[in-house]
């Protein structure tokens, strides 16, 4: 296992589909969601929160941070929160915070799957379709940091595939019986299938 990993929580968004209320704020399992990430990269160091709302019980030891200028987009938010990444960091969680089935084991497997392949950037959770879960993975920073470097600028309104895709990340696959660590809850329908799953 590698020693020691950084985290950056993604919580921008504006919520339209959800009312316009924030994301992460919402309580899934009695829990916002936002903490209930944080809760899953309790081991992580530096826990970086990129447009984070205003949450009572948050840990004092999160940094936060926002994009330039605000409202960005993720790939915006990924420059945004790499800098205050230390360089020595040897790999660094990308994540939603509006994940609440996501664990530290289902982190840790990512990590795993990153020390065992030396030339791998990252990997990430593929869906049942094979569709790449670009905000759930795990990442070197470096390489990061040099592909943000060969698009230049702050990326704002970037995709967050195209900052992604070409670092080819390694695909991991969720066991048919286990609950998807990349479900993100985008609609009233979604917080109430998490729910259930918790329950």
């Amino acid at each position: 296992m590698v020693e020691g990993y950084g985290a950056l929580i993604l919580a921008g968004g504006a919520g339209r589909r959800l009312g316009g209320r924030e994301k992460p704020a919402r309580p899934v399992g009695g829990r916002p969601m936002l903490l209930r990430v944080l809760d899953a990269l309790a081991d992580a160091d530096p826990r970086v929160v990129v447009g984070a709302p205003a949450l009572t019980g948050a840990p004092t030891d999160v940094l936060t941070t926002v994009e330039e200028p605000p409202g960005g987009g993720p790939a915006a938010a990924v420059v945004a929160g790499l800098r205050l990444v230390p360089a020595h960091v040897p790999v660094v969680a990308l994540v939603a915070a509006d994940l609440p089935l996501l664990t530290g084991d289902a982190v840790r497997r990512l990590i795993t799957t990153v020390e065992s392949i030396p030339s791998t950037n990252g990997a990430i959770y593929m869906d049942v379709n094979d569709r790449p879960q670009w905000l759930c993975g795990v990442w070197r920073p470096g390489a990061l940091r040099r592909r943000v470097h060969e698009l230049g600028g702050t990326l704002h309104g970037t995709p967050l595939r195209v900052l992604l895709t070409p670092l080819a990340p390694v695909p991991v696959t969720v066991d048919t019986d286990g609950l998807p660590p990349f479900f993100d809850c985008d609609t009233d329908a979604d917080l109430r299938q998490a729910e259930e799953w918790i329950r």
